[in-house]
């Protein structure tokens, strides 16, 4: 077999994993591999880091090894070349035809010598009724669950470093931030974990300039072992403190220190952040909780009221559940309130109650905005055939319909950008989050374009 076979080869197993691992799988583990040769029954392929590696090896080492088998022949052998700190590391070999792991532990990063508040003084700022216990999972934030759960149990030792939630308001970000920081101080006390929202980190930092005692703040962040961010989104247009996260962010990960953050966007959704910091974001998981279903919204009902001591109609919890579906803290507002109305004004918990409640708190006229519904919308406005929207058309009326039909649906529906992806034109996630990021910038600059989204959006709601 001739060395210059390398990319066919390894393309011809990729055709195969595709088939056998879901989408997203194949994107996040398998895409970024890139081969680099073929000789002596080897294939040698380079992967980003040493936790990518050792994650491919503990999880996918059985569906490597038969794709190779039946793609190149029997006693393959398949080593690996890792991008960081190449130099000081030689290439990993996995013998195929055995299930035998080699598991080469990461070079340590010799840490500088930085005074040290004791552990037992530092309050890491958790909430501790945010735990996995109390953290309700549904189809909507499996993964997002999964890999925290992986994190918790191994903090900087998965290729989820740092892990980058997003999301809208409400979904759960912070219980899941808080629920990591919270299990990790249980299996490992000793570890310095901190829970900072951005605003304070932002504000803590002002104040260290204005004292002249700046060094003293990054010392400080430099001696954290699990530093959690939340609302990463309001570092946005302040330069210096970007600067001063970014110094810290690369001290933590480069001494194998785990990074958390939580944003109300993703990372190519950041408006004004540094795209050195932007890419960094992006060098380990990024996970979205989507608004929860109405099954998972039935769930955290259920759970909140049994947790509560209360007892609801299970009419009551369907039609909350139905009609309430921005986010978690809307859900338990309802309940509270409910239960408030029913407490002082003697009132029995029905649908009724519920019916007047959940109007005061949310338009639920209407019934639930369809993609099609969106679709035919923003068609009707701009005198289109709703059709055109599936087509490979590159017309300049089309693709803009095209992309405020997404906008929309990630605004007015429960649907991934993946999902919205393949019912509007069978276009792929990253096509939905330029998509969203182009249309919201045109309304923050354009005023008649701004007009035209809210006329379509004021209609597709008269519609429904």
């Amino acid at each position: 077999m001739s060395v210059v076979d390398h990319v066919g080869l390894w393309n011809r197993c990729l055709e195969i994993i595709r088939d056998n691992v879901p989408e997203q799988t194949y994107k996040t583990w398998f895409l970024p591999i890139v081969p680099l040769k073929y000789e002596d029954k080897t294939l040698v392929v380079q992967v980003p880091s040493q936790f990518f590696y050792e994650f491919l090896e503990d999880k996918f080492v059985d569906l490597l090894r038969k794709t190779l088998y039946k793609v190149i022949g029997e006693g393959t052998k398949l080593m690996y070349n890792v991008m960081v700190d190449r130099s000081s590391r030689p290439p990993k070999t996995v013998e195929l035809e055995s299930t035998h792991r080699t598991i080469i532990p990461q070079k340590p990063v010799v840490n500088k010598q930085i005074p040290q508040v004791p552990v037992s003084d530092l309050d890491p700022h958790l909430n501790p009724e945010y735990n996995f216990e109390t953290f309700i999972e549904g189809g909507s934030n499996k993964l997002s669950r999964s890999v925290a759960e992986a994190v918790a149990l191994n903090p900087a030792k998965t290729i989820f470093n740092p892990l980058f939630f997003y999301g809208a308001s409400g979904v759960g970000k912070t219980h899941l931030a808080n629920a990591i920081g919270t299990k990790i101080k249980e299996l490992y006390p000793e570890k310095r974990v901190l829970y900072v929202s951005a605003h304070l980190f932002q504000v803590q930092y002002t104040d260290s300039v204005r004292n002249n005692t700046t060094n003293d703040f990054i010392n400080f962040y430099q001696t954290i072992d699990v530093l959690i961010i939340d609302d990463i989104q309001e570092f946005a247009g302040v330069t210096k403190t970007q600067n001063t996260f970014f110094h810290i962010f690369n001290h933590l990960h480069q001494n194998g220190k785990q990074l958390i953050l939580t944003s109300d966007r993703a990372p190519v959704l950041l408006q004004g952040m540094e795209e050195r910091l932007i890419t960094r974001f992006k060098w380990g998981m990024v996970a979205e909780l989507e608004k929860p279903t109405v099954e998972l919204r039935k769930d955290i009902l259920r759970n909140k009221i049994h947790r509560d001591g209360l007892k609801f109609p299970p009419e009551v919890i369907d039609y909350i559940a139905e009609n309430v579906s921005d986010s978690v803290r809307d859900l338990e507002g309802i309940v509270i309130s409910i239960m408030a109305h029913s407490t002082i004004y003697n009132k029995e918990i029905d649908l009724e109650l519920a019916q007047r409640i959940v109007r005061k708190v949310v338009n639920c006229e209407s019934k639930a905005v369809t993609v099609d519904d969106i679709i035919t919308t923003v068609c009707r406005h701009f005198n289109l055939d709703a059709s055109v929207i599936h087509t490979k058309s590159r017309k300049r009326e089309v693709v803009q319909a095209r992309q405020i039909a997404m906008y929309l649906a990630k605004k007015n529906t429960d649907f991934s950008t993946a999902k919205i992806g393949t019912l509007i034109g069978n276009k792929d996630h990253a096509t939905v989050l330029h998509a969203c990021k182009t249309i919201k910038e045109l309304t923050e600059v354009d005023k008649s374009f701004r007009a035209e989204i809210d006329e379509i959006q004021a209609d597709l709601k008269r519609g429904n």
